[in-house]
């Protein structure tokens, strides 16, 4: 069972425009409002690809109706805990001419204490259901025609960013709950939160490098996911846009990237990353170039769909073609005193 956790859910907003002029008047067909927020992008991944999930997640105020109806009619499995603060909003503008995406992302309200103890049993209640390790049989056969049984372990996925007022404990709390349960641990988040997640033993991290940079105050990247390692993490997959993504462990380094990048929107790269990384754990994988690998390849096909928790079908394509390689291991060993300002 993949459990995700989205602490700071979002209702979203996505119009497609010829092209965005600062200052100017733009005119766009109907728009599309769906369920969004990080952690139910990987839980839409995930479900579409035959894994077993239940995306977890607030919901409150007339945002809150329109999310939990529209997260209803998706088929994801979920369950949502009502707060009295409404659900945020985020928008995306796709401009068609550059083939990019600009998003305009509301903070958020932090649910109250009790709703966030609310949030907290829902993980560890879905944790104990699914926890055990289960066999589940895999449509896709093996080679003597024969379904295969494939072993299921518990991930805990935390995603996304946590609204302003969050006590500093709740992700931190979360963590425990997931590995006091026997789940693997993948958190994507920023700022503060990386590190506490970090601390707090998330087996895998999952920023981008601007992120990293401004969490960790270290400017050479290879050297900020080392810190990362320092502080408890075991792989830190490092998003580096069109230039692909790296894993980093405690004794090696894989890169992995496209000859070229690909023009779409890019809002759920990094989400569609992480479950490919949650999919391929659940069934017991550990490899970091395989994960890295099916990670990146999910990311570059979630680009090429116009709405987040979506990849396109010409992913194993995408993974063939893939320049994978190991760069020097030496900022293992010798980590950068650079920081960045501040």
């Amino acid at each position: 069972m993949i459990v995700t956790v989205t602490p700071n859910p979002a209702l979203d907003l996505t119009w497609h425009v010829e092209r965005i002029v600062p200052g100017g008047t733009h005119r766009a067909d109907t728009g599309v409002a769906r369920a969004g927020g990080k952690g139910l992008n990987v839980a839409r991944v995930a479900h579409a690809q035959g894994a077993p999930v239940l995306a977890l997640a607030t919901a409150g105020g007339p945002t809150g109706d329109e999310f939990a109806a529209e997260l209803a009619s998706s088929g994801v499995p979920h369950e949502l805990t009502p707060v009295q603060g409404a659900t945020r909003r985020s928008v995306a503008l796709v401009d068609e001419h550059l083939g990019d995406t600009t998003v305009v992302n509301e903070r958020g309200v932090a649910p109250t204490a009790r709703e966030w103890d609310a949030l907290r049993a829902a993980v560890a209640r879905a944790l104990a259901t699914g926890s055990p390790v289960r066999d589940v049989v895999d449509a896709s056969g093996s080679a003597s025609g024969r379904a295969a049984v494939k072993k299921i372990k518990p991930v805990l996925v935390l995603s996304g960013s946590l609204p302003p007022g969050t006590p500093d404990d709740l992700l931190p709390s979360l963590i425990r709950i997931g590995r006091d349960a026997g789940a693997i641990v993948i958190a994507d988040t920023s700022g503060p939160a990386l590190l506490a997640a970090a601390d707090a033993g998330a087996t895998v991290l999952k920023p981008n490098a601007a992120e990293l940079a401004e969490a960790t105050g270290i400017a050479d990247p290879i050297a900020g996911a080392c810190e990362l390692l320092h502080r408890g993490a075991s792989l830190v997959l490092l998003s580096r846009g069109a230039d692909g993504m790296l894993a980093v462990t405690s004794d090696e380094i894989v890169r992995a990237r496209l000859a070229e990048p690909l023009a779409g929107n890019p809002t759920g790269a990094g989400d569609a990353a992480v479950a490919a990384c949650a999919v391929l754990m659940a069934q017991g994988e550990k490899k970091p170039t395989v994960l890295l690998r099916r990670a990146t390849a999910w990311s570059a096909a979630a680009v090429l769909m116009p709405l987040a928790g979506e990849i396109h079908p010409s992913w194993p394509d995408l993974e063939s073609a893939l320049i994978v390689d190991s760069p020097p291991l030496t900022a293992l060993s010798r980590p950068s005193t650079e920081r960045t300002p501040r």
